[in-house]
């Protein structure tokens, strides 16, 4: 990191480069061909991703490469020669949130930095200390964290933190959504979502709508402006203040950095006492994008109605005045919306002349010294860089001598090199000749030559050679043996442990942490330890300061209950459990990814018990991946999205009374959705229960150590009757019986892109 506090702008395109270095970011972001969470932003071939590198350099900016996507074991083994020539022309980082991609890039390139992504889910100073103890340089917070908690990572975690502070807000914690991925295969965790959560919905309470028609757009937060609590983020620890915005034009990347370089400059020279924002500069944000208005993102709230657009997904849509007389208020509205389209294209306009079209020029000092008897010297300087070129010795003149200022002039045409000079100074005889054509030459030289080497910043060699993972690994010695049928059930509710106590094939009973009075936990580990089966306690999605808190003023209880394993979610349990000393056999959840065997490996270094399938991977990517000790989700409405905004927040309706309501689409599907108080974040669930029944063989193919079925709002005789099926079915050889109602298999056959 070349600047002490850093202004991180996105690039969708060489263009967009440009317009984020000449509008003074300190440092850029942006994807190659592959790997990268923008897959449909105008991403960067290799020639000229490296030229880019070499831009960036040339101006004083550091070059970010997202490699922030969930890769699968074939990409995995082409990372490596991917990387190398980014890595040698002098990539400064790659932001990633595979921890697969995470561990091969430290062991085949250990010197480039590493920055955790914001889908990694960083929620804690937990998180953040297991990222650094694992090599992590940088961890970007996820979006919803408060300044208070930015505050406490900074405090307890000895490493650099980055954190969005203008642009798009997802409404899904990043890295929880499966929404895109399980309604059309088009996966955020790979770079492909479909923004379903800019699209209108209906939400229905006890059969009644509780939305009205022109708030539709109950999933659609609006964009996040920052810019009046700046000094608060930096404060609070933030280094790199990150801009939201691969998919967006540059002439946005211009307008947006052009305004936070000038408060950030503003603070860093007077202070938070003298800050002040310009009400003409948030307006000029508001001209590039807003959906109806700015929030201040989470720093200040931990959720409501204010973060949303509720009647508004996009800029300009659906902006015109509504009055009795609809005619009338469409005709204000489309004058009004007139306005406002001519100022947006007239701040275009303005900003593609400024900082698109024209080529940043870097200020440069330059000292001339002329000699009859010593070859001529130019010396250049920019910044610490020096570089000097010689020439011929000047002439005596035949005639009149060449004037200083002549030569001066002559020198300072920089031309299209993207240098000008700042200071120029002429040393030496002054009585002299030079010929044109070799102080042509000599300007030409010294430029390109410091060009090269501001370029060339930061260029290395692979020391050693980039292997694939796995090389010459067959597949078949990927796949595991069958070791018998295990089941496990995962109950949202423990009072319907009673329903499946009796049933002898269920090795392992888990149930919710955010419905259990824990102190009813030892009473339910000694029944299951009485019928003969394990019993363990899933964590919550979600692990924030409250929660952590909570679970600590309970520690005791907790390690007294009798509890043989724990579910977990997120990085912050796992080193909650560590620093507590509250030794478990732990099981990942599918949400802490393990995509690959690298991933697979890592995590088994780390002393875990079992992992859980990926819910992206076929049938067939599962057996190249290996599942030997992996635990597979047979059967379960899965989550598509885990948010911290609350939907009776929104509606206005917040009760802390847990229940269910319904999300309903315009094909008219109905997504149940849980309003999880204890933690405070609602859990979207897909409309329809997967059900892999039907899937003997491909689920023995894979060979999982354990099945898990998941009950989340089935009643008492449904869990009772669906557990039944799936013993029958997986234990005895029976024949599948046809499955009650509309159900989906998940990706095991189609997969995602």
């Amino acid at each position: 990191m070349r600047h002490k506090t850093e202004l991180l702008a996105p690039a969708g395109s060489y263009d967009s480069l440009k317009a984020a270095v000449g509008a003074g970011a300190d440092a850029v972001y942006l994807g190659g061909a592959r790997f990268g969470a923008r897959a449909y932003a105008d991403n960067f071939g290799e020639k000229e991703l490296c030229d880019a590198i070499g831009y960036a350099h040339l101006h004083g900016c550091d070059l970010y490469l997202t490699v922030n996507t969930l890769l699968k074991d074939k990409e995995l083994e082409e990372l490596g020669a991917y990387l190398k020539p980014y890595y040698e022309s002098g990539l400064d980082a790659v932001i990633v949130q595979d921890l697969g991609v995470f561990s091969y890039i430290r062991e085949y390139f250990p010197d480039l930095p590493i920055h955790a992504s914001t889908q990694m889910t960083i929620l804690g100073a937990g998180g953040a200390r297991f990222l650094k103890e694992q090599g992590a340089a940088r961890i970007v917070t996820a979006r919803e964290l408060s300044l208070e908690e930015i505050r406490q990572i900074h405090a307890a975690a000895d490493i650099e933190i980055e954190s969005f502070i203008h642009g798009a807000l997802c409404y899904c914690y990043s890295g929880q959504c499966l929404f895109s991925s399980m309604l059309g295969g088009r996966s955020g965790n790979r770079g492909r979502c479909a923004q379903p959560c800019r699209l209108p919905y209906q939400v229905k309470a006890e059969g009644k709508i509780r939305n009205r028609r022109e708030e539709a757009y109950l999933l659609s937060p609006k964009d996040m402006c920052t810019l009046e609590l700046l000094p608060k983020i930096l404060e609070a620890g933030v280094c790199s203040l990150k801009i939201e915005g691969r998919m967006k034009r540059p002439e946005y990347t211009a307008g947006v950095v052009r305004i936070y370089r000038k408060y950030l400059d503003f603070y860093l020279e007077h202070g938070k006492d003298s800050y002040q924002v310009e009400q003409k500069d948030l307006e000029e944000l508001k001209r590039l994008y807003n959906r109806g208005g700015f929030s201040k993102g989470y720093y200040q709230v931990r959720n409501g109605r204010e973060l949303m657009s509720l009647s508004r997904p996009g800029h300009f849509k659906g902006s015109w005045e509504k009055g009795k007389d609809k005619d009338k208020g469409k005709r204000n509205g489309n004058r009004q919306e007139l306005l406002e389209k001519q100022a947006y294209e007239g701040l275009l306009a303005e900003l593609k002349q400024q900082y698109v079209d024209r080529e940043k020029k870097e200020k440069i000092k330059g000292s001339f010294r002329i000699s009859t008897e010593f070859p001529t010297e130019f010396l250049v300087t920019y910044k610490e860089a020096a570089v000097s070129v010689s020439g011929e010795p000047a002439q005596k003149p035949k005639n009149q001598p060449m004037h200083p200022e002549a030569v001066l002039k002559q020198l300072q045409k920089t031309g299209d090199s993207p240098f000008c000079f700042e200071k120029l100074e002429l040393e030496g005889e002054k009585e002299v000749f030079l010929p044109v054509r070799q102080l042509n030459g000599m300007r030409r030289e010294a430029l390109e030559k410091l060009e090269k080497e501001l370029r060339a910043r930061g260029s290395r060699k692979c020391v050693r050679e980039v292997f694939p993972p796995e090389k010459g690994q067959r597949e078949e010695d990927r796949q595991g043996k069958a070791e018998g049928c295990a089941i496990h059930v995962q109950l949202e509710q423990p009072e319907d442990l009673w329903t499946v106590l009796d049933i002898p094939e269920v090795s392992m009973i888990t149930v919710s942490s955010g419905h259990t009075d824990f102190g009813q936990l030892k009473a339910y580990a000694d029944a299951c330890r009485k019928a003969g089966k394990s019993f363990g306690l899933v964590l919550p999605a979600i692990f924030r300061v409250s929660e952590e808190r909570y679970f600590k003023e309970r520690l005791s209880l907790l390690k007294n209950a009798g509890l043989d394993t724990l579910v977990v979610k997120n990085l912050e349990e796992l080193a909650f459990l560590r620093e507590a000393d509250w030794n478990l056999p732990v099981i990942l959840d599918h949400n802490l990814y393990t995509f690959n065997q690298r991933a697979r490996l890592f995590w088994k270094e780390e002393g875990i018990f079992m992992d859980t399938l990926p819910l992206e991977l076929n049938a067939q990517e599962l057996v190249r991946r290996g599942c030997e000790g992996s635990e597979m989700l047979v059967y379960g409405y899965l989550p598509l999205m885990v948010t911290a905004n609350c939907l009776h927040k929104t509606m206005k309706a917040c009760r802390k009374q847990e229940e269910f309501w319904k999300l309903t689409d315009r094909y008219k599907k109905e997504f149940p959705i849980a309003n999880e108080c204890r933690w405070c974040y609602n859990v979207i669930y897909n409309c329809e229960p997967l059900s892999l029944l039907g899937n003997v063989k491909e689920v023995e193919r894979i060979s999982p150590k354990s099945l898990r079925l998941c009950f989340v709002m089935e009643d008492k005789r449904k869990i009772r009757r669906i557990l039944e099926q799936y013993v029958e079915v997986f234990c005895h050889k029976g024949e599948p019986p046809a499955f009650e109602g509309p159900f989906t298999r998940g990706h095991l056959k189609r997969g995602v892109e």
